[in-house]
């Protein structure tokens, strides 16, 4: 501890004696930004590795039993497996930086922290949201492209069919007799009836809205816990929509058609994992060389496909 008596001053409080208090605005400011931008994260199984060491997590993933038929007079069927697991890798580890000097934290106004605050809980939220629309590459047989036997588009003519590039026209727009043939392979899938969604860009929001039986309660649903994202209910199904949803095929690649191809996502909450071994942090250091704050905000995090049979990707028109 320095003192003084004054007018010494080698006792006076300055910026780095009380860098410590600084954190507290800019860490709740971006929680707050932070999971107000989550969509998809929040709708999948997350698993919390905060406080843990190692990088890897490994999940039983047991293969299921069958009956057999108990015959008079003989033995029960002694059934063995050899189990599988999904081990998910924590490697992803993302950040957000701003070096703000003494002028500017003297003359500016207390919205620009606001906005540094609000614009990294957006970049960083982005980011995750973007790395497990990315799983949707891995549904069914599918190991890094969109072409696989988990996604599909509704053919104006033929219905729902099998994705594939320079395939879909202007035309092939969604249509309820293609939503419930998708919702069908989730049932033949076995895939629980319940915790399912159906994540969708804007462009189909859009379309969803112009379909009349589906703006009635009926199909809508009742008023009940409200979620980020959350637009509706279809058919018992969650609907949210995700300004995030990717790109699958540009227009300008796509020989048939004339707009972006995008991805929606039909697909059960156990479907993905997302797995936080630190939650966003943010933190501040004055660094007097610059007569600067440096603000960082970062997670860490990684990201898995825990069952590529519980998901289906509707390739739609933008």
């Amino acid at each position: 501890m320095a003192t003084s008596t004054f007018p010494t001053m080698t006792g006076a409080v300055g910026i780095s004696d009380v860098a410590t208090f600084v954190p507290d605005i800019w860490s709740d400011e971006i929680r707050a930004a932070y999971e107000k931008n989550l969509v998809l994260a929040n709708l999948v199984k997350k698993l919390t590795m905060k406080g843990k060491k190692g990088d890897v997590i490994h999940l039983p993933a047991p293969i299921r039993g069958s009956a057999a038929a108990k015959a008079e007079n003989t033995a029960v069927t002694i059934q063995n497996n050899t189990e599988l697991e999904v081990t998910v890798t924590i490697n992803k580890h993302y950040e957000y930086s701003r070096m703000i000097e003494d002028i500017v934290a003297v003359q500016a106004l207390d919205s620009l922290r606001q906005f540094y605050t609000s614009d990294a809980g957006y970049a960083l939220s982005t980011q995750v949201d973007s790395d497990l629309w990315a799983l949707g590459k891995t549904l069914g047989d599918g190991t890094t492209t969109w072409v696989h036997n988990a996604s599909y588009y509704i053919d104006a003519s033929t219905g729902l069919t099998l994705y594939a590039e320079d395939q879909v026209v202007d035309t092939d727009i969604f249509t309820d007799d293609g939503f419930r043939a998708l919702i069908q392979k989730m049932d033949d899938a076995d895939v629980p009836m319940d915790r399912r969604v159906f994540v969708v860009p804007p462009s189909l929001r859009k379309v969803l809205m112009g379909i009349d039986r589906y703006m009635s309660t009926d199909f809508m649903g009742s008023p009940g816990r409200v979620e980020k994202g959350k637009i509706g209910e279809l058919y018992g199904i969650d609907v949210f929509v995700s300004s995030n949803s990717p790109v699958v095929e540009t227009a300008a690649a796509n020989a048939a058609g004339t707009k972006d191809l995008r991805a929606a996502l039909l697909m059960h909450r156990d479907t993905f994992i997302l797995a936080e071994q630190m939650g966003v942090r943010s933190q501040t250091q004055y660094k007097q060389e610059y007569l600067a704050n440096l603000y960082t905000a970062d997670t860490l995090y990684g990201t898995k496909t825990f069952r590529p049979d519980a998901g289906f990707v509707m390739v739609v028109n933008n």
